[in-house]
């Protein structure tokens, strides 16, 4: 028993903990207070970084994107001091960590992509923060442009982080890059009816509204025929995209009642049965 205790006592005994604690103690508190400094050094620098930007009124995209790299930075050269301060060979580190990148780059392909797609977002500005824009099929207003993510505030109020690589990758349709919007509403009346009428009806919802755009002037198109009904779509130009869905759902509610008031038939598509014998 003594013979395996004696080395125990060796190697955990007060003596040994107190040689241990000299050894490392003061590299551990040399690590920790770089630490320390490097993150009093990041979080002056990103508020002087804010302050510059408010007074040059810098994009907030450019903003966001800026500080987050400088934070990211800033940290990583101070996690690099402090292992410099426990004695680790950061060149040996960073080589070491340049042959298994490939392994790990190969696992982690996909932040890398993110990462990579958010710089060609950066750089190639499809939209920028405050957009209204849909991406991959989601609608909402710009919120934030990451290394990893763009975040979209939907109508309801949720909060959508859609990966950059998907960003990059997929179409993506901004109704905030040009100062005016087109509405279209589509309409489906009856081949009998007279298109002058229902054009001459639809256009006097817009006409003396001053909400929609006289030039480019309202319109009327039919778009389809077939056997039953038209389909027409009226089209009209507004000057505030951010009102565009509420003024797109009140649009259509005031065709429908326009044309319902004024006996204008609206067919839908039906299907007939008709039993033998």
């Amino acid at each position: 028993m003594e013979a395996f205790l004696e080395p125990l006592a060796q190697t955990f005994g007060p003596e040994a903990l107190a040689a241990a604690a000299a050894r490392w103690l003061p590299a551990l508190l040399s690590a920790g207070l770089t630490l320390l400094v490097f993150r009093l050094i990041t979080s002056s620098v990103d508020r002087l970084l804010l302050a510059v930007f408010n007074r040059v009124d810098l994009e907030p995209t450019a903003e966001s994107f800026l500080r987050t790299l400088t934070r990211s930075s800033l940290m990583i050269v101070g996690v690099l001091t402090a292992l410099g301060q426990l004695g680790v060979d950061t060149s040996s580190l960073l080589a070491s960590l340049g042959v298994a990148g490939i392994t790990i780059g190969f696992a982690a392909r996909d932040a890398v992509s993110n990462v990579i797609s958010g710089l060609f977002i950066f750089w190639d500005r499809p939209f920028v923060i405050g957009d209204l824009v849909e991406i991959d099929g989601s609608y909402g207003r710009v919120a934030d442009i990451t290394l990893r993510s763009t975040r979209l505030v939907t109508p309801d109020g949720r909060m959508l982080a859609i990966p950059n690589n998907v960003v990059v990758n997929t179409k993506v349709a901004s109704y905030t890059n040009f100062p005016h919007l087109r509405l279209d509403i589509p309409v489906t009346v009856a081949v009998t009816e007279d298109l002058a009428r229902a054009r001459a009806l639809l256009l006097a919802l817009v006409s003396d509204d001053a909400r929609y755009m006289s030039e480019p002037a309202p319109a009327v198109l039919v778009t389809a025929l077939n056997d039953y009904n038209v389909q027409l779509e009226l089209r009209v130009w507004i000057d505030d995209e951010k009102s565009h869905i509420p003024m797109r759902g009140e649009l259509r509610e005031r065709v429908f009642e326009a044309l319902r008031g004024a006996g204008v038939d609206m067919p839908y598509e039906t299907l007939a049965i008709l039993q033998a014998g």
